[in-house]
């Protein structure tokens, strides 16, 4: 087991076994825009699908060949190298006719649409991602997998973020306590954004760990502060006798902190479970506070849309919708152990 699985109490018995990203396009990723190009403006906006790329490559590349600064190409979100992945990137090319992209890019990436539209690409700002996922060698439980994917389709999963956002080895973590503890000025503001992330994403997994012991992630307590599905919208536990039959239907999802400057909205035993988890890591929670981040929640349940499955012969099929900011890798989490081995 590696260190992040170490770090976390809950793992379920590993149901299955298998191998992902055999190739690209066992991994495939594409971006669900939440915007409709205004088709004018000063942005030019491409969709473009790349293979085996970094985003922030990319990202770079295009502004080689549009001849503007790195920070004028904007994207909503970092996407998955080893894969097949389809996202939106923008240029700020004002009073400038765009460049002829594709013979100046490599056979990897492709630029499928180009539009213009008034505003720059923040980060965010996609609904979500379509994953369609083939893991490969399958040996394990088969009828036993298929029920806790039925569960999956029904209840969702613990909304975890990813191993890939600490880094290998917990880099970023390793690397924010260093930062937070020496103080040194971090130029990078790429790497600033990532070590604080890792950070905050940290002490956030340790409490929704807690929860999944005390077997209270999906479920109202009292003191939680809930969020609205479908919506980063919160309110307090107000007293409401519906609370726990909403939590149960989906309609709300009890949060864990993200970790910042201000008062927990929590009270009561929550709100000392999750000063308790920050107290246990006081030196990322006070970097976090030292560098300007505020209190916020995160869901402790997400909800796996479209949620599909096919077992055929030792191959599963998965596809799924997720909203931004999670990840699919904690879907796979629940139903096993699988390797990651490239052959091509």
């Amino acid at each position: 087991m590696n260190r992040f699985n170490k770090a976390l109490s809950h793992k379920t018995d590993a149901l299955l076994s298998g191998i992902i990203k055999t190739t690209p396009n066992d991994f495939k990723v594409d971006e669900i825009a939440s915007f409709t190009p205004s088709t004018t403006g000063e942005h030019v906006f491409l969709q473009i699908q790349k293979i085996g790329e970094n985003t922030d490559w990319v990202a770079g590349l295009l502004a080689k060949i549009a001849k503007v600064r790195k920070r004028d190409v904007s994207y909503a979100g970092m996407k998955d190298r080893n894969a097949v992945t389809t996202q939106w990137f923008s240029v700020q090319m004002p009073g400038r006719e765009a460049p002829d992209w594709q013979p100046q890019l490599p056979a990897s990436i492709k630029v499928l649409q180009q539009t213009r539209h008034d505003r720059k690409l923040r980060r965010g700002a996609s609904k979500g991602n379509h994953f369609s996922l083939i893991i490969r060698n399958l040996t394990g439980d088969i009828e036993q997998a298929k029920k806790l994917c039925e569960t999956i389709k029904t209840n969702g999963v613990p909304n975890y973020y990813g191993e890939q956002r600490f880094g290998h080895d917990l880099y970023n973590i390793k690397s924010a306590e260093n930062w937070f503890h020496t103080g040194f000025k971090l130029k990078s503001r790429t790497k600033r954004s990532l070590f604080l992330s890792a950070a905050r994403s940290w002490i956030f997994n340790h409490i929704l760990s807690q929860r999944i012991q005390q077997r209270s992630w999906n479920q109202a307590q009292t003191g939680d502060v809930f969020m609205l599905n479908g919506s980063q919208s919160c309110f307090a536990d107000d007293g409401d006798s519906n609370l726990e039959a909403r939590t149960q239907q989906g309609d709300i999802h009890p949060t864990g902190a993200l970790w910042g400057e201000g008062a927990l909205l929590t009270t009561g035993d929550i709100a000392i479970l999750e000063q308790n988890i920050a107290n246990n890591f006081k030196h990322l929670a006070n970097g976090l506070i030292k560098y300007g981040l505020k209190q916020e929640r995160r869901s402790l349940r997400l909800i796996v849309n479209e949620f599909e499955y096919n077992f055929k012969g030792d191959k599963l099929f998965l596809n799924f919708s997720l909203p931004t900011g999670s990840f699919a890798t904690v879907v796979l989490r629940e139903l096993g152990v699988f390797k990651i081995r490239r052959i091509s």
